[in-house]
């Protein structure tokens, strides 16, 4: 059973996700004005991902007892300068995001929750994954600068993401 502390945190995190997505998808939204498909493909597939993860912590709550309850989303940017733009926030966004799971984790060992700790620590290991792929594409924007090809060739690159939704057991 969940206590009421964690319950409203895990909350606010299931709410917190879903407006992750929602950028990510304002995002994908942005780059696909753009011309940048690839790019944009990058961004929806990150959309599904934040989706999943606000369904794993939503699930989650339920099974333990705890009851979920869902906020609106605030208001999300719709435009950026570039692709580059884009990633540098989304680098912002994702080290946002892990310091709020570190935070989670902590009120869980505060509270002697371990299974909680438990479920979190997946959510500690997928960010250091979010902020890697982030800072990968931020390095690679900034070797490739102007050069059109570099950034048709990347774009091209990141069009081959494929969504792998997760399973039950993760």
């Amino acid at each position: 059973m969940l206590n009421k502390k964690l319950e409203e945190a895990l909350n606010a995190q299931i709410n917190a996700e879903f407006w992750s997505a929602y950028l990510y998808l304002s995002m994908s939204a942005d780059m696909s004005d753009k011309g940048m498909s690839g790019v944009a493909n990058w961004f929806a597939i990150q959309f599904k991902e934040e989706q999943d993860h606000a369904i794993k912590i939503f699930n989650y709550v339920i099974s333990r007892g705890g009851v979920v309850k869902l906020q609106p989303i605030d208001k999300v940017e719709t435009k950026w300068k570039n692709a580059l733009d884009a990633f540098e926030d989304t680098l912002e966004h994702e080290q946002k995001v892990t310091s709020m799971i570190n935070d989670l984790y902590a009120l869980a060992t505060e509270e002697k929750d371990y299974a909680t700790q438990s479920m979190l620590k997946w959510f500690i290991d997928e960010q250091v994954e979010e902020e890697e792929s982030a800072k990968g594409i931020i390095d690679n924007l900034k070797l490739i600068g102007d050069n059109g090809y570099g950034l048709y060739q990347l774009d091209k690159e990141l069009a081959t993401r494929v969504y792998t939704p997760l399973t039950t057991a993760e």
